[in-house]
């Protein structure tokens, strides 16, 4: 394409790295994934639960490795920090990789802590072109560390900046774009930082590109008063449903998986909330243009 050119993004209707529709892997369900082989196309595992040196977590991971094809997805990357990167966290999520030879590496785009005190919460960035700037350029440390691109996540956030001069859109775009990364889109957090900060969740699906979304997460939230927050503990609501078959639509075949995190039922439950993910996303993928 000439440099210049105005051709529009299509629908990825024909995706290589489609894998499907997937759960996140949970202790809770392990031995009933190897006893019974479940109809998951794909899981997602948390790094942190086996970045391990034994034990039955790394027993059933070698296990459920050998069956599913899995991606790794971290929640203590904090790639948003101003303090250096843990460089003991990178040696051993490149070694679980090693192990489990994911599809891809996620985690999220924010901070997870201060002065090296984790607060165990994935905490949003000032949408500024400094941070850009400064989470672009360890983004591309990671990556080569990896030797690998990475995904970031969108987190659901409860309150903003005075400094953002950008929407969370634009920021998780131009971060994607300077460090050459993709994303992961969860549609969930979409729909509650929407409400929580009065934005149209249609708008955010319209401002991010195409060719950078390579994976979606569903989940459930609940409410307190006014507030939408991400508990990851119920059922994915009507709303996110909704928000999740307009992504299709936008975006084409893209992985979808659940999240369940607390509150964690039986594996039928979560099978079932999976087959509505596939009726909703299936006709839409049968049609329309292809790439």
């Amino acid at each position: 394409m000439q440099r210049g050119s105005a051709k529009p993004e299509r629908k990825q209707r024909v995706n290589e790295h489609f894998l499907g529709f997937g759960l996140g892997l949970r202790p809770d369900h392990h031995q009933t994934v190897v006893d019974q082989r479940p109809p998951v196309d794909w899981f997602e595992i948390l790094s942190e639960n086996y970045m391990v040196a034994g034990g039955k977590p790394l027993h059933f991971l070698d296990r459920i490795r050998a069956d599913y094809p899995m991606v790794m997805h971290g929640v203590s990357l904090s790639i948003g920090s101003t303090q250096a990167l843990d460089r003991n966290y990178l040696h051993d999520l490149r070694a679980l990789a090693v192990r489990v030879q994911p599809r891809w590496i996620s985690d999220h785009l924010c901070f997870t802590g201060v002065q090296r005190q984790n607060l165990h919460d994935l905490l949003p960035m000032p949408y500024t072109e400094e941070a850009i700037a400064h989470v672009a350029d360890r983004v591309a440390q990671v990556q080569d560390y990896l030797g690998q691109q990475i995904l970031l996540e969108n987190v659901s956030s409860y309150v903003t900046y005075r400094d953002s001069a950008l929407t969370e859109w634009e920021f998780l775009t131009q971060v994607a774009d300077r460090a050459d990364c993709l994303i992961l889109l969860d549609i969930n957090n979409i729909f509650v930082s929407s409400r929580n900060h009065a934005f149209d969740p249609m708008e955010y699906l319209l401002g991010i590109p195409i060719r950078r979304v390579r994976q979606f997460h569903l989940a459930g939230h609940t409410y307190q008063g006014e507030i939408a927050v991400d508990t990851h503990d119920q059922p994915v609501l009507d709303e996110v449903w909704n928000l999740f078959a307009e992504a299709v639509r936008r975006f084409g075949a893209v992985s979808t998986m659940i999240e369940r995190d607390d509150n964690i039922p039986e594996l039928p439950e979560l099978l079932a909330e999976l087959d509505t993910a596939r009726r909703i996303a299936e006709p839409l993928l049968a049609g329309g243009a292809r790439e």
